[in-house]
Parts: structure tokens; C-alpha cells; sequence
């Protein structure tokens, strides 16, 4: 597991999409897994930003978003799809037909079984982007989710219903069910990006990067993979007792790969 320790949310932001454009290099065929929330939001805004200076294409990219709330249709402008599309797809070239989301409306026992056959036949997920929650899920893989869980059905926690009420209307009742990609899903790709920022999280990074492996805190399952990158500002590092060691860590990186530059 790889810490980065960046000074402000839009320096999280823009390294974010560093490793982002790196996937997407010119030539390559690319499956990206994305994330919804607040978190991503400030990614995609440099995402689009580069696009239209012309750093960056998506036409070759294919994407498979982490969830979907049960019940809503993916014309209701609090669904994932239509987040997706007001904050990253209607802005870049990629094409529609190849980004994912779960269908909301689908009975959600096969749409499971449908997303995980179609990340198979993409080739899996090359670079996984994801947000964590206060109580330290990742999707909506709350506390108690199994570690090897797939995509499924998720009852969503009384405090992940609250947090997103503030995104519906008076009279609207938030979604209770989410379509969600599971642990092990998210394991299975090649590379995971985690992004966090604000004091607010720093429980949750503490407890997922510092703590024990546990179902209890389900993004502590990235210490299992080969590959995990996180992302946080000093707010959001403010309770991790390494700080030291990870910033000695990406300084001496730094370093080999100025060397090895001058080679």
C-alpha cells in the first residue's frame, strides 16, 4: 500500500488525474472502475480540464462505475448515471455505449450477475478510482461486508442514508438499496486509486491504512493488494501515525526516479 500525503484537495485532485492520464495513455485500450460522491468530483473537473486542452482522450477508454442506488431510474437526476453524466461524460469523448452503471431499476439479483460477467469480458478493470466513507466503506460495501464479497444487493447503513439525503428533495424518501460492486470485485483490479481529503475522513484513513484487516472497516482489504494507492491531503492524514515513514517513502522515490532520468 502506497500513501501519498498531498498539501490541499486540488493537489490530491491533480494527482489523481496524473495516474489517470497515465492509463489512458494514446495507443492503449483502458478499463477505468469510477466512483460517484464528492470526492471525485474536483478528478473529473481536471479530467475534463485536460481533455480540452487536448492532453487526454477517453475514446479508448471503457468504464464500469462502483454503484447504483435500487429505484431510480437512470434519468433521475440523483442517480449515479446521471451524476456520471453532468460531471465527466457529457464533457469528454468517450463513448456512451461503453460506460457502466448498474441499472437501478433491473431486478438486482441479475443485474448483479450481468455487471461482473461484463467487467469479465472487458478484460477486468485496469485502474479502480474510489472515495471512502466516513465508516470506512468503499462502494457501498458497508461494515460487516464480506472481504470477498461481488456485486450485489447492499442494505445501506441509517448514517450512509442520512449523508445523502442532503442530495434529495423535501418528500423524497433516499434510496435504502444499492446495486453495489463488492470487495472482492474491487480487489480484482489491477491497480486501486482510493481518494480522501477533509478531517472528516481522517478516522476512516487511520483505520484502513493503520488498522487491523477487518470487515468492520471494509477499504482496510486494500492492504491486500499489490497495487493500492492512496490519495489524502493533511487533513484527511491528520490521525495516521506513519506520516514520516510514507513521506520518506515517495521523497527516496523521487529520488531513483531523478537518477535514473539522468542515467
Amino acid at each position: 500500500m502506497r500513501v501519498i500525503i498531498t498539501e490541499s484537495a486540488d493537489h490530491v485532485a491533480h494527482i489523481a488525474a496524473d495516474c489517470v492520464c497515465e492509463a489512458l495513455a494514446p495507443g492503449q485500450d483502458c478499463v477505468l472502475g469510477l466512483a460517484t460522491g464528492s470526492t471525485p468530483v474536483r478528478l473529473y473537473g481536471e479530467l475534463i480540464r485536460r481533455h480540452h486542452a487536448g492532453a487526454v482522450s477517453f475514446a479508448r477508454a471503457t468504464s464500469f462505475n462502483l454503484d447504483e442506488y435500487v429505484g431510480l431510474a437512470p434519468d433521475h437526476p440523483q442517480s449515479y448515471r446521471a451524476f456520471m453524466n453532468r460531471e465527466l461524460f457529457d464533457h469528454v469523448d468517450i463513448d456512451p455505449s461503453r460506460t457502466h452503471v448498474p441499472d437501478g431499476l433491473a431486478d438486482p439479483a441479475d443485474e448483479a450477475q450481468r455487471y461482473e460477467q461484463a467487467i469479465s469480458d472487458a478484460g477486468g478493470i485496469d485502474l479502480q478510482v474510489l472515495g471512502i466513507g466516513r465508516n470506512g466503506h468503499i462502494g457501498f460495501n458497508e461494515p460487516t461486508s464480506s472481504l470477498a464479497s461481488r456485486t450485489r444487493l447492499k442494505t445501506l447503513t441509517p448514517s450512509t442514508i442520512e449523508a445523502n439525503s442532503r442530495f434529495f428533495g423535501p418528500g423524497e424518501t433516499p434510496p435504502r438499496l444499492a446495486i453495489t460492486m463488492g470487495i472482492g470485485t474491487i480487489l480484482d483490479a489491477r491497480r486501486v486509486l482510493l481518494l480522501a481529503t477533509g478531517r472528516a475522513k481522517a478516522p476512516a484513513v487511520r483505520n484502513a491504512v493503520e488498522g487491523p484487516l477487518s470487515a468492520m472497516v471494509p477499504a482496510s482489504a486494500l492492504q491486500w493488494h499489490n497495487d493500492a494507492v492512496i490519495l489524502v491531503d493533511r487533513d484527511a492524514a491528520s490521525l495516521l501515525q506513519q506520516v514520516e515513514y510514507y513521506e520518506h517513502v515517495e521523497n527516496e522515490a523521487r529520488r531513483l526516479a531523478a537518477e535514473q532520468c539522468h542515467g
